[in-house]
């Protein structure tokens, strides 16, 4: 009623104070449309009021009552502006890789529109009722579009999509970069301008020794621009970073010079590769990660000599079933989740006002990609037996690989592991907390090793495995860490416990 209320009052502001405006709403697939229709009344030759119908505006509005789109059938024929959808909780903009439909083409509820680059994956953009397509307003490969900013135009008629050749979208509600210079008002000086109070320009140089502070010629050095000749504002005439900002784009930066000599840099040869979204979003919250999350880790090494017999015996049963085998790995996950269950506190995420501790267990699971690192999520692993969380594993992997996860596949993760031993032999690392979750489980290779015996100067081999735990010590203090390890550990030597 909220929403409907709002709607009506849009209306009769966008006419005249005369108007009557009548609302309703309906509500299909997670998204409510309300129809608010405005009215004019006047007086017929019959002296009897008549209605005419001015304008009617279509306001659509996603879960939890998110706007998603608005119509305005007055000034111009019936269309929809269709905007960047926001595609994941954390996505504020986003990049078009391909249109699939071209302007002019009918489209029908559920047909994919176009394929949107987002900060985890490549989705496809479905329509949401029929129409034609009009315009598109951005075309393939533009990027860092704005969640809400319209990207194409659909109309109901055939008859109207040349009404919309010159149409252009309106610019993003943010407001411009260049408004802080606007800000303060532009000087009408009654006097003969004065130079800011000053120490007069003195030579940099004494004799050949360029004087200049550090930052300055940090700066210069950057920038590819020349000291010598520039004149010094600093005591006794030294160079500032001041002097030589205003020197950046002038005459005095010097083009880059091909070193004669092999050994310095600049006769490197390189490629500069572009950043997809993806990594820019990945580079971010790595950063924002290890800048604003006190990390602290714990390793142990875990006997698997139980385990690699038991998933022996059930691979054999697997094979004759001709079913896919179980990996190191879907143990793991699996005895993860266990020890989650027990030790709740690693199954939590910080917030300033309180630590918010979950009840599903949601494991992601890291998976490297052509287009970088992505944790696809096996949801409620403590529910599922091996066979069901190496499916799934299977399953998200493929999908990453191939970039076609969807958002529920990425998004509910409350525990990451990261396994970096089974495909490339590393024996021990420690990985960056996935945020807003408090902990990841490094994996390491299994290896064996020479132990003490049951009997005094025997000696036998046994097969270990290093994991290490990355906890956010904000949430998880140490010996709250040590024993979830403990619980993992005991689940790893112990295998027939993951199957009760």
């Amino acid at each position: 009623m909220a929403l409907m209320r709002a709607a009506v009052g849009v209306g009769r502001r966008r006419l005249l104070s005369h108007c009557s405006c009548m609302a309703n709403g309906s509500h299909q697939g997670g998204v409510w449309e309300l129809r608010v229709r405005c009215f004019s009344s006047w007086l017929h030759h019959h002296h009897e009021a008549q209605d005419y119908l001015r304008s009617t505006m279509v306001f659509r509005f996603g879960p939890p009552g998110q706007y998603v789109s608005r119509r305005f059938y007055a000034d111009m024929p019936s269309h929809q502006p269709l905007g960047m959808p926001s595609l994941s909780p954390t996505m504020t903009q986003g990049n078009i890789v391909k249109w699939k439909k071209k302007e002019g083409d009918k489209v029908t509820a559920g047909d994919v529109l176009c394929e949107i680059e987002t900060d985890k994956a490549t989705v496809d953009m479905e329509c949401m009722e029929d129409g034609y397509l009009a315009k598109i307003v951005f075309s393939d490969g533009a990027k860092d579009i704005k969640v809400g900013q319209i990207i194409a135009i659909t109309v109901e008629e055939q008859g109207d999509i040349d009404k919309f050749k010159d149409y252009k979208a309106d610019a993003p509600a943010a407001p411009p970069k260049p408004a802080p210079k606007e800000s303060p008002p532009p000087p009408k000086p009654t006097e003969s301008p004065k130079p800011a109070p000053s120490p007069k320009p003195a030579p940099a140089a004494s004799g050949d020794r360029i004087i200049a502070s550090p930052n300055a010629r940090k700066y210069a050095q950057d920038n590819q621009i020349s000291l010598s000749g520039v004149a010094g504002t600093g005591p006794g005439g030294r160079i500032v970073r001041a002097d030589v900002e205003g020197l950046k784009g002038g005459q005095q930066v010097q083009e880059p010079r091909r070193a004669e000599t092999p050994g310095d840099s600049t006769s490197l040869d390189y490629t500069d590769l572009p950043n997809t979204q993806i990594r820019r979003v990945i580079a971010q919250r790595l950063l924002q990660s290890k800048q604003t999350i006190p990390h602290y880790y714990l390793t142990v090494d875990v006997r698997v000599d139980k385990l690699l017999a038991l998933r022996t015996q059930l691979n054999a049963k697997l094979e004759k079933e001709k079913r896919k085998k179980l990996s190191v790995n879907d143990f793991v996950l699996k005895a993860a989740a266990l020890a989650l269950k027990k030790v709740p506190e690693c199954n939590s995420s910080w917030t300033d006002e309180f630590i918010r501790q979950f009840h599903n267990i949601n494991i992601s699971v890291a998976v490297q990609t052509e287009r970088g690192l992505m944790v696809p999520v096996v949801k409620d692993a403590d529910k599922k037996g091996l066979g069901a969380i190496s499916d799934d594993v299977r399953t998200l992997a493929e999908k990453a690989r191939e970039n076609t996860l969807k958002p529920s596949d990425y998004d509910g993760g409350t525990f990451t592991v990261s396994n970096l031993g089974g495909p490339f032999g590393i024996k021990q690392f420690c990985a960056i907390i996935n945020p807003p979750q408090s902990c990841i489980l490094a994996v390491g290779t299994t290896d064996k090793r020479v132990i003490p015996g049951e009997n005094d100067g025997e000696y036998t081999a046994a097969t270990f495995m290093s994991a290490t735990l990355s906890c956010d010590h904000r949430v998880v203090d140490g010996a709250i860490g040590a024993h979830w390890l403990g619980a993992f550990k005991g689940y790893i030597e112990d295998p027939m416990t993951l199957l009760l």
